[in-house]
């Protein structure tokens, strides 16, 4: 059975190696994975991977999104997955062969994740990007389209928001991974957030999420392993509940 830090995915959005090495010294012990996005692989490259590897036990995953032209992306996966990380990202936006052939040229066994709808967009954004009316007016709905493009693709899994968490998992399977961002505790809330789609860590957990992703709340904390504590805790009573 899984332990409630295994729930537990933290983002290190930071622009150093420096901050990013103090976060892993500091939350190793709470933390089942570390998320390296665009902004510190791009300023630091790959060997922050082998510095996690060589400073804690925690699993990585590589979200990197990789969005373009299927050969471009097809490639830009052959050479991420010599990290031999734990979990990359895929968007759902070229559509199911792009997704196969990705998830056929898969030498390392990385699980291969699909990002359906960005947890940043909401109703009126679909809109202004051309969407039917019946994805604007039921965004879960689009959620559900690409969820399952990217299963029949032979993907391990999506992310996507806690708000479609529970009827991905319905639609789609338990073995079928959920990754759940914008994940806002109570007491982290707070307004002019960029993160539209925010779920509790208890609420997404409940809902079926295998892992949350919680950045700002601990990150940005007066004392950062007091909050990733909070942080399990809550998930401790979502599974014992």
């Amino acid at each position: 059975m899984k332990k409630a830090k295994d729930y537990l995915i933290f983002p290190l959005d930071v622009p150093t190696y420096e901050e990013a090495i103090r976060y892993v010294a500091l939350l190793k012990e709470h933390v089942g994975i570390f998320k390296i996005g665009l902004e510190l692989f791009v300023s630091v490259g790959p060997k922050i991977l082998n510095e996690i590897r060589e400073r804690s036990e925690a699993g990585i995953f590589l979200d990197l999104k990789f969005h373009d032209i299927p050969a471009t992306v097809k490639n830009a996966f052959l050479a991420a997955s010599t990290y031999g990380v734990t979990f990359t990202t895929v968007h759902c936006d070229e559509g199911k062969d792009l997704l196969r052939s990705v998830v056929d040229n898969n030498p390392s066994g990385t699980k291969i994740l699909a990002v359906t709808v960005l947890t940043s967009l909401e109703s009126k954004n679909l809109k202004e990007l051309g969407y039917q009316d019946r994805y604007v007016n039921d965004l879960t709905e689009l959620v559900i389209l690409k969820a399952r493009m990217a299963k029949e693709a032979g993907c391990s899994g999506v992310v996507c928001s806690g708000l479609e968490v529970k009827k991905v998992k319905a639609e789609l399977g338990k073995d079928f991974i959920a990754v759940t961002p914008g994940i806002r505790p109570e007491w982290s809330i707070v307004g002019k957030d960029d993160q539209k789609r925010i779920i509790t860590p208890d609420q997404a957990i409940k809902r079926g999420a295998d892992y949350i992703v919680v950045g700002r709340p601990i990150r940005t904390a007066e004392k950062p392993i007091d909050a990733a504590k909070r942080v399990l805790g809550e998930i401790e009573m979502a599974i014992s509940e």
